[in-house]
């Protein structure tokens, strides 16, 4: 192995340095490597943006429906990947024996994407006697593949019980959507 000592590499020809296919740069513990903001990657957030819900959304549904509760996003490239983050107040409702939650779901442009997340629960046993949780936060990495503007939605139902909050009413939620460069 050999070592070469320099304080400045720029190419021949042109504006680009190639390395050979195959071959690996290996940055050493204790070293740092500076982005001077030409170069894109290193996994490097590219852009953040946030939407946020005051009004409270209900549902007593068992199926999925779109709480109104958005944010879109628009990636500078087609291996981007975007972090959804969602943090909302939530309350699950039963007014009978059987509890039950509150779940949400990301869609992205009417598709579901990832998994359900419970951000509320109730139960309540033959006497009444009722436990309520509420509040909750998901987050999903998500690859659109694609350059123009995505609208992600946050969908909500419950799986027994009387209904479903999200975005209580005074409390709100956000939605923040980051993308991650390759």
């Amino acid at each position: 192995m050999s070592t070469i000592k320099v304080n400045n590499i720029q190419s021949r020809t042109g504006s680009a340095i190639s390395f050979t296919s195959g071959d690996t740069i290996t940055i050493p513990s204790g070293a740092t490597l500076t982005n001077n903001g030409t170069a894109s990657g290193f996994g490097k957030i590219g852009q953040v943006v946030q939407g946020s819900k005051t009004t409270q959304f209900e549902t007593s549904s068992t199926s999925f429906v779109d709480s109104t509760f958005s944010a879109s996003i628009t990636p500078t490239s087609t291996s981007s990947k975007i972090l959804i983050m969602c943090s909302t107040s939530a309350i699950h409702i039963a007014t009978t024996g059987a509890g039950g939650e509150t779940l949400i779901k990301f869609y992205r442009g009417g598709t579901a994407i990832g998994d359900e997340y419970q951000v509320a629960k109730s139960r309540q046993d033959s006497s009444y006697n009722q436990e309520v949780g509420g509040g909750g936060t998901a987050m999903y990495l998500d690859s659109p593949a694609t350059t123009s503007s995505i609208t992600y939605n946050v969908y909500a139902r419950i799986t027994n019980g009387s209904a479903g909050r999200i975005c209580q009413a005074g409390h709100g939620g956000t939605l923040t959507l980051m993308e991650v460069l390759a």
